[in-house]
């Protein structure tokens, strides 16, 4: 066995192939020395602050590759210009080798629109100011939903919910100013539903109950009664009833007949107008304030005068016979001086005649 070892066929075939082995390796060795650019290196140039198109360009002379990814906007640098890289400049690399720059975007990252329509607009505003959206114009618009936001618009242009938009950008909103007052009911009398529906929307109002003769809900039937009827006036947002049938009005008339008296007022028109009488201006009488009650006074009895005697005269002849009761002093009044003078009784002799006592003045007591 031994013997047969040391056979110089074998000792050649085992020689062949250790050879083969070693060339086979140091090709390989070869071979990535040249693939990997074995032993040579070249500087990273520095495209901070650069645009991306510059940066792009200088990286291709080079020789590297590059890999362009974006950050987050920010508005204290230009549009596309290199914020970072990756490998740092001045540093060396293997030619081919990638390197990663971060690019500040053109403006902000689009922002979906939230469903606020039909909301209440305070918490709508509130809510597209959060997702960094402006609101410019507010608008109000008649509708019966009061205070609530009914539509979003972007250039003038409405915005339905789920739309991108850049972020802060402005958008005007439709408010709801609650319902218009007194408005005409349209006539939809001859129209098939669907023209009907169209014009009472218009008319802003709503359709109520649509019942159709037959049963149905064919579309194309005509109507031939409404309610409330053409010409009335109500508030926006009222439902208008309708009745419709493949027939015409005009063939309808016994039914349109009984439908004027479930839902028509009618007046009696037998009865005279009530004739109205204008009545003559005139100036309202002018009444004097109550005057107080008098108090009731209390009277004190009047005192009677005192009666004096005159002396008899003595050795006189125009003297008054004596027991002669003496007048009553009289009271003087304006330019009656004289009478009251003449009133007063002559003395004679020694003895004159007392003056009569003046009356004591009344007494008022105020209870």
């Amino acid at each position: 066995m031994l013997k047969s070892l040391f056979n110089w066929k074998v000792l050649l075939n085992l020689v062949v192939a250790i050879g083969v082995f070693v060339g086979l390796v140091w090709l390989t060795f070869r071979w990535l020395e040249y693939h990997t650019n074995h032993g040579q290196e070249i500087p990273v140039p520095n495209v901070i602050n650069k645009s991306v198109y510059d940066a792009v360009k200088i990286l291709e002379d080079t020789g590297l590759e590059y890999e362009v990814d974006s950050a987050e906007y920010n508005p204290k640098y230009k549009p596309f210009q290199v914020l970072k890289m990756h490998p740092i400049s001045s540093s060396r690399v293997k030619p081919g080798s990638l390197v990663r720059i971060v690019v500040n975007p053109r403006t902000w990252a689009p922002i979906t629109v939230p469903d606020v329509i039909n909301k209440y607009s305070g918490l709508a505003f509130q809510r597209l100011d959060q997702v960094g959206l402006k609101i410019g114009d507010t608008i109000y618009e008649p509708s019966i939903q009061k205070d609530a936001l009914l539509r979003v618009l972007y250039k003038g242009n409405a915005v339905n919910p789920g739309s991108r938009l850049p972020r802060f950008s402005v958008i005007d909103v439709v408010v709801g100013s609650g319902p218009m007052r007194n408005i005409s009911i349209p006539s939809v009398v001859g129209l098939s539903v669907k023209e009907a529906r169209a014009v009472i929307t218009k008319g802003m109002f709503e359709v109520g109950l649509v019942e159709h003769e037959d049963g149905g809900k064919d579309e194309s039937d005509i109507i031939y009664y409404q309610d409330p009827a053409s010409g009335d006036v109500r508030d926006q947002g009222m439902q208008i009833d309708l009745w419709a049938s493949k027939r015409t009005p005009a063939e309808l008339r016994a039914k349109i007949e009984q439908l004027n008296a479930i839902y028509r007022m009618k007046v009696d028109t037998s009865l005279p107008p009530v004739h109205y009488d204008e009545v003559p201006n005139h100036t309202e009488p002018s009444y004097d304030p109550p005057v107080a009650a008098p108090v009731p006074r209390k009277e004190v009895p009047k005192p009677e005068p005192v009666k004096t005697e005159q002396p008899k005269a003595s050795g006189s002849t125009g003297a008054k016979p004596a027991g002669s009761v003496a007048e009553k002093p009289k009271t003087a009044t304006g330019g009656s001086q004289g009478t009251a003078n003449s009133s007063k009784p002559a003395t004679t002799g020694a003895t004159a005649q007392q003056p009569a006592q003046k009356p004591k003045a009344k007494k008022v007591v105020v209870e």
